[in-house]
C-alpha cells in the first residue's frame, strides 16, 4: 500500500504525443508524457525494425495505482524520457483494451519471476520476442531493486553486446510457452471419477484454507474471488441432495461468515455502495480502493444465491446495494456499463498530487460536523476514531498514510449495536441510512476518482447476468421491506430493464450483424481489437440469464448464434477446448487455452457451462454436439482438474454439471405479460438450483413457436398441449420424465423443493 504520486493536473502544459489520437482512457492519461509513445501496431513495429532498436512495452490500465506512480516518477521525467526516446521504441498498451497482448507478456514475466502485475514493463526485439521484463521500477535504485534508468542502460548494453543470445532466448521462451499453453487432449473420453474427484478436492482445499476469524479463503491481502463461494454453494446443494445436512451446514457457515465480514468491512463502500478491489489486511478493512465492474457483477450473484439458500434479506440487500451503485454511477446514457473507478483522487480541488482513498476516507471531525446529534451513534457503529481507525492489523496501514483518517467498518452487526443503543433495529437502521445519505452528499462535492468509461463486452456480460437474475430472485423477499440509503428499494423489474439496455447497447454498437462477430470494447466507437473468448462466453452467459429470467426469445436466439461464432473462431476442433484469441493477428505471438478461474472466471469454464445449459434447451442433435465439445474441453484440462483443482473451481462445477444424467427443466407456458405468468416465474427462481434450466414460452407468439419447432420439437409440443386460455402451466422434467403440470406458484414451489427432499430421502 502506498500513497499515490499520481498527478492531479491534466498534463502540466506539456506538448501532446501521438497517444492523443487514441480512445483508451489509459493511453490518454499518457498523451502528454515527454516519452515518444506509440500505440500497439505496425507503425511502432516498423520503426523499431528500421532503427534496429529494442521495444520498450509498458502495459497497464487507467485505474492502476502503481501505473500512476510509475508514470509520475519515470514517464513524466525528462531524463528518463530522453533515454527511452534515444534508445528504444516505446509502446503503451491498455491491458483492458488488448488482453491478448497483455496475456503474452504477462505469461512471460510470470514464468521469469514467478509472478507478475501491473504496470508490466517488458523489453522486446523488433520482431516482438521478449528479451527481459518486470513490473514496477522506481526511477532510481532503491527498495532493493534496480532503478528504471539503470535497467534502461543495461538493456541497451545487452542489446549492443549480446543481441544474438537475447534473441535466441526470446525465441526459445515463446516456443516453450506456446507448447505449454496450447495443450491438447490425448483422448476425448473423460474418466468417470473426474467430476467427483475434482469437485471434492477443490472444496476440501478451500475449506482447509478458510479463515474462521474474518472469513475468506487464504490470508491477506484478501481478494473477493466469487468463484470460490460459487463452488462452495454448489457443493452445499450437492450435500443437501445427498442427505448430508451437517456437511452442508458447515459449508454454508463458511460462505455466510465470509460474505458477512466482506459486507461489514471497509472493502465495501458503505456510503456509496459497491465493493473495492481487495483489502490489504485479513479483516477486510483497509482496501485498495479501485472499483472494478467484473467484481461487482460476480459478487452480486454470490449474495443472490446466498439469499436464496438462507432466506436472509441481509444478503439480498447487499446485492441491491451493488446494483444501485452501478445504476447511479457506472451506466451511460444508452445503457452501456462502464469499466472501473480509480483508487486515487485529489484531496481537494487543485491539489498537486492525488492520493489513494482520498475520496472515501473520513476524519472524525468531518463526521461530527456533518451528522450533528447522530455523530456519536454513527462513529461507534463504524469504529470511527479521532486518531484514525486503520489500526486493526499491522498490514492495514504500515506506512501510516491514513493517520487521523477512518475507513468505515462495522465491527459488530447492526442488530447487536441497536440493542446496545436502546433503539429498535428498524429505527437504528433508519438513522444510519440518513447519516450515510448526508455523508454521500458531502462526499459528492469532493474531487471524484477517475472513471474509466470504456465499455468491455465480457465485463458487461457479467453485469447483465447479475441484473437479470436479481430481477426475479429479489421478488422472493417479503413485501413491505424498508430499505435505507444507499439502497433505493426499487421494483426488481427495473433491474431487468438495465440488463436489456446493456445487451442492446452491445448488439447495436459492438456486434457486426453481417459477420456475426463482436468487438471487444467501446469508447467513442468500437475498439480495433476483435472480440475475445471471454467476450463471447461471458456475454452468452448473460444472454442465457436474460432469457431464463426475463423470457424474451431474442436473447436466446442471439446466444445460440454467438455460440456458433465462438466455435468457429476459438474452438480447437482437433485438440479440444477454446483458445483465447481468434489467432488472426500476427503481432500476438501466443494463442492460449486459459483455465484459471481467478478474479474473472476463465473463458473455458464459462463456455463449458454455457454449452451444458444450451444442451438442455435444444434438440438431441445439438445437445450431443454441445456435450461432446464440453467433454473434449474438460479432457484438455484433466490433469489440472486432478492436480490443481483449487485453481479451477468453476471448471470443477462444469465437470459435475456434465456428469448429472439429466438437468432439471422447468417449462413455463402461458401469456408472458400476465401477472399470473410472472408469479410463476418468480416461484421458479425462489430456490437455489444451479442445475436447472428454465424455458419460458408463449404459444401465441409465432416467433417463439417457430424457434422451438426448429430447435426442440418436444418443447413446442409441450406448449401446444398445455390447456388453452390465460392459465399459466409449469412442467418440471428431470431424469427423463416429467411431473404432472402445475398451475399455481405454491404448487410449483412445493414441486421444486420436493426434488431436493426426494433426492435426500432416496439416499
Amino acid at each position: 500500500m502506498s500513497s499515490s504520486a499520481s498527478s492531479s493536473s491534466p498534463h502540466g502544459g506539456r506538448k501532446p504525443n501521438r497517444l492523443t489520437a487514441e480512445h483508451s482512457p489509459y493511453l490518454l492519461q499518457h498523451a502528454h508524457n515527454p516519452v515518444d509513445w506509440y500505440p500497439w501496431g505496425d507503425e511502432a513495429f516498423e520503426k523499431a525494425r528500421a532503427k534496429d532498436v529494442p521495444i520498450f512495452l509498458s502495459i497497464g490500465y487507467s485505474t492502476c495505482h502503481w501505473c500512476h506512480v510509475m508514470e509520475v516518477e519515470s514517464f513524466e521525467n525528462d531524463e528518463v524520457a530522453k533515454l527511452l526516446n534515444d534508445w528504444f521504441i516505446s509502446i503503451k498498451v491498455d491491458r483492458e483494451e488488448r488482453p491478448d497482448v497483455d496475456k503474452v507478456y504477462m505469461t512471460y514475466v510470470s514464468a521469469l519471476h514467478g509472478g507478475g502485475g501491473w504496470p508490466l514493463s517488458v523489453f522486446l526485439s523488433p520482431d516482438l520476442k521478449p528479451l527481459m521484463g518486470g513490473t514496477y521500477f522506481p526511477p532510481d535504485d532503491k527498495y532493493g531493486r534496480p532503478g528504471f534508468k539503470t535497467v534502461l542502460r543495461k538493456v541497451k548494453e545487452a542489446w549492443e553486446t549480446k543481441r544474438d543470445a537475447l534473441k535466441r532466448t526470446g525465441n526459445l521462451v515463446i516456443e516453450q510457452l506456446r507448447d505449454a499453453l496450447s495443450a491438447k487432449a490425448s483422448s476425448q473420453d473423460l474418466p468417470n471419477d473426474l467430476a467427483v474427484v475434482s469437485l471434492d478436492q477443490c472444496v476440501e482445499k478451500l475449506a482447509s484454507s478458510y479463515a474462521p476469524n474474518f472469513g475468506g479463503f487464504g490470508s491477506a491481502p484478501k481478494f473477493p474471488r466469487p468463484v470460490e463461494d460459487y463452488i462452495m454453494l454448489y457443493k452445499f446443494r450437492k450435500h443437501m441432495e445427498a442427505g448430508k445436512e451437517s456437511e452442508a451446514l458447515n459449508i454454508k457457515k463458511m460462505v455466510t461468515h465470509t460474505l458477512d465480514c466482506m459486507a461489514r468491512g471497509g472493502v465495501h463502500d458503505h456510503v456509496g455502495g459497491g465493493f473495492h478491489r481487495y483489502s490489504v489486511d485479513a479483516c477486510w478493512h483497509v482496501p485498495h480502493f479501485e472499483k472494478m465492474l467484473y467484481d461487482q457483477g460476480q459478487i452480486v450473484n454470490v449474495y443472490l444465491d446466498t439469499f436464496l439458500i438462507t432466506g436472509d434479506e441481509y444478503y439480498s440487500t447487499v446485492a441491491r446495494d451493488i446494483l444501485d451503485y452501478l445504476r447511479r454511477d457506472m451506466i451511460g446514457k444508452e445503457g452501456e456499463i462502464f469499466s472501473a473507478e480509480d483508487a486515487d483522487s485529489a484531496e481537494y480541488e487543485g491539489a498537486p498530487r492525488k492520493k489513494e482513498g482520498a475520496f472515501y476516507v473520513w476524519t472524525s471531525k468531518e463526521i461530527e460536523d456533518t451528522l450533528g446529534e447522530n455523530a456519536e451513534l454513527f462513529k461507534k457503529h463504524y469504529y470511527v476514531k479521532s486518531s484514525g481507525n486503520c489500526d486493526l492489523s499491522p498490514m492495514s496501514d504500515p506506512h501510516n498514510e491514513f493517520a487521523g483518517k477512518n475507513v468505515l467498518i462495522e465491527r459488530k452487526p447492526a442488530s447487536l449495536m441497536s440493542s446496545k443503543s436502546g433503539k429498535s433495529l428498524d429505527e437504528y437502521s433508519q438513522i444510519l441510512g440518513a447519516c450515510r445519505q448526508k455523508l454521500f452528499d458531502v462526499r459528492s462535492k469532493r474531487p471524484r476518482p477517475h472513471l474509466d468509461d470504456k465499455v468491455i463486452v465480457s465485463w458487461n456480460g457479467l453485469a447483465i447476468s447479475a441484473f437479470a437474475r436479481a430481477s426475479q430472485i429479489l421478488k422472493s423477499g417479503p413485501t413491505g421491506t424498508r430499505f435505507n440509503f444507499p439502497v433505493t428499494g426499487c421494483n426488481p423489474v427495473e433491474y431487468l430493464e438495465v440488463a436489456e439496455k446493456a445487451a442492446n447497447f452491445i448488439k447495436t454498437n459492438l456486434y457486426d450483424g453481417s459477420s456475426k462477430r463482436l468487438h471487444h470494447s467501446y469508447r467513442n466507437g468500437p475498439s480495433k481489437a476483435p472480440g475475445f473468448l471471454d467476450d463471447y462466453a461471458f456475454l452468452i452467459n448473460g444472454l442465457l440469464d436474460l432469457y431464463e429470467f426475463g423470457g424474451k426469445i431474442e436473447w436466446l436466439l442471439w446466444a445460440v448464434q454467438l455460440q456458433v461464432t465462438q466455435d468457429e473462431l476459438f474452438l480447437d476442433k482437433q485438440g479440444g477446448g477454446y483458445f483465447n484469441t481468434p489467432g488472426e493477428d500476427p503481432s500476438v505471438l501466443l494463442r492460449v487455452k486459459e483455465d484459471y478461474d481467478g478474479a474473472e472466471p476463465s473463458g473455458n469454464s464459462v463456455a463449458a457451462i454455457n454449452l451444458i445449459r444450451l444442451s438442455s434447451m435444444l434438440d438431441a442433435a445439438k445437445c450431443t454436439d454441445y456435450k461432446r465439445n464440453v467433454e473434449h474441453l474438460l479432457a484438455v484440462f484433466e490433469t489440472r482438474l486432478r492436480q490443481l483443482s483449487i485453481a479451477l473451481p468453476l471448471m470443477c462445477c462444469a465437470a459435475d454439471m456434465l456428469s448429472v444424467p439429466s438437468r432439471k427443466q422447468v417449462v413455463l407456458v402461458g401469456q408472458k405479460g400476465s401477472a399470473e405468468f410472472q408469479d410463476m416465474v418468480a416461484a421458479t427462481f425462489s430456490s437455489y438450483d444451479p442445475n436447472r434450466t428454465v424455458i419460458q414460452i408463449d404459444p401465441s407468439n409465432t416467433e417463439e413457436m417457430g424457434f422451438w419447432d426448429s430447435n426442440n420439437a418436444n418443447i413446442a409440443q409441450m406448449a401446444r398441449s398445455s390447456p388453452p386460455g390465460t392459465q399459466t402451466v409449469a412442467h418440471v422434467c428431470q431424469d427423463f420424465k416429467c411431473s404432472p403440470p402445475v398451475t399455481s406458484p405454491e404448487a410449483l414451489r412445493e414441486l421444486l423443493n420436493k426434488t431436493v427432499a426426494a433426492a435426500s430421502s432416496a439416499v
